[in-house]
């Protein structure tokens, strides 16, 4: 895969004001909405600091508040379960910041795609920078290993890294040349698995370094989100339209969205058990064991562009809306006087991948900082993304 040119970095910001300027305006606009308090899938949205921030990645912290990755606004924010937010500036300008996981030292770890960093915040904002061994290595999706490390896919340089607490960095190649990793997530046994979505593959990379790869059966299937849940490790592809379920030993499940002009994104598991999955044009998903798929609807969610999704704090599902430039939660437990929520009847599940991505299936939004950067490579093209 192509490196991006650095002059990249400097016209990022130009290039991103010029593009998507009208679009923000619009969706900057929305007022904060509330749903009644207490039953399953009501909805509370809190807006950020910072305009055209395109919160990005988020995560429970040890303090109890949500953090934030400002992928526009190369800050990490945090968040209070009331919506108290605080913004903290990171050193290094035009840092891309993605990712974001609670990790050693009881402290906030990052990645910072364009100036090849992983970055630490501890809980009273200080931050501490990182370097990887070279430039252009873009890493995207972090995670904590079963060993204590940080582990993060390299999406440039076709890699998995992993890092010490004290900054020591390893990197491992993955065998399938341009295959794009995207998210990675820690397994029951302390292994990572994680997507390639130019390559229509998931991953898994052993404590060692030894990794495996299962093709889900098409490229164009574009695999982002992946967490450990239920029988394995669950995945979204919203080329195929679908949430999927790889098993230790390679068996995948694919379970087919409702709606057809869905986008599923990202995917965590939420404190009742289930996963809760994100979905771009229609807002957040759960999804039990067995398929059965319940929808919640966030208020023009195609404009505000719900993107990564976590467990918080107060055991309730915690989601970044992009580009509206704020954080939502979702009750995900049944609050007092709420009742019983029933899941519909399971999905027809497809034991076996899709043979061809749903005819006229509009492409996932990216964070606008990646967007931006892979049209202008011709890399989004290159796969139909485009």
């Amino acid at each position: 895969m192509p490196h991006p040119p650095k002059t990249l970095r400097r016209s990022l910001r130009a290039l991103l004001t010029a593009s998507l300027g009208a679009l923000l305006a619009l969706a900057a606009a929305t007022a904060p909405a509330q749903a009644g308090a207490g039953h399953v899938g009501d909805v509370t949205e809190f807006p950020l600091t910072t305009p055209d921030s395109f919160p990005a990645g988020l995560t429970a912290g040890p303090d109890r508040a949500v953090w934030v990755a400002e992928n526009g606004a190369d800050r990490i924010a945090r968040v209070t379960r009331d919506g108290k937010v605080t913004e903290y500036p990171l050193p290094t300008p035009d840092g891309f910041p993605q990712n974001i996981v609670a990790g050693p030292g009881r402290a906030l770890w990052f990645t910072e795609g364009l100036t090849s960093k992983i970055g630490r915040i501890t809980t009273k904002g200080r931050v501490t920078e990182f370097p990887l061994p070279g430039p252009d290595r873009f890493p995207l999706g972090i995670a904590v290993g079963g060993d204590h490390a940080l582990w993060f896919t390299e999406a440039f340089s076709n890699a998995i890294g992993r890092m010490t607490a004290d900054g020591k960095v390893t990197e491992y190649p993955i065998p399938t040349p341009d295959s794009f990793p995207y998210y990675i997530a820690t397994a029951a046994d302390g292994s990572l698995w994680f997507t390639e979505s130019y390559a229509g593959k998931i991953g898994r990379i052993s404590l060692t370094g030894q990794i495996t790869e299962y093709p889900l059966g098409n490229s164009f299937s574009f695999p982002s989100g992946i967490a450990a849940g239920p029988g394995g490790m669950w995945f979204t592809a919203a080329g195929l339209n679908a949430v999927g379920r790889i098993s230790r030993s390679g068996e995948i499940k694919l379970f087919p969205m409702p709606s057809a002009d869905s986008l599923v994104y990202d995917i965590t598991r939420g404190p009742d058990g289930h996963m809760w999955f994100t979905d771009q044009a229609h807002g957040v998903g759960r999804i039990s064991r067995s398929g059965a798929i319940t929808q919640y609807p966030v208020p023009g969610a195609a404009d505000k562009v719900p993107f990564n999704i976590t467990t918080g704090p107060d055991r309730n599902i915690w989601f970044g809306e992009l580009l509206a430039g704020s954080v939502g939660r979702v009750q995900a437990l049944p609050g007092r006087g709420s009742g019983h929520t029933t899941l519909p009847v399971p999905a027809k599940t497809h034991p076996a991948p899709h043979p061809a991505a749903p005819a006229g299936h509009r492409p996932l939004r990216l964070a606008p900082g990646l967007d931006r950067l892979l049209q202008k490579k011709g890399l989004l093209q290159k796969k139909g993304l485009r």
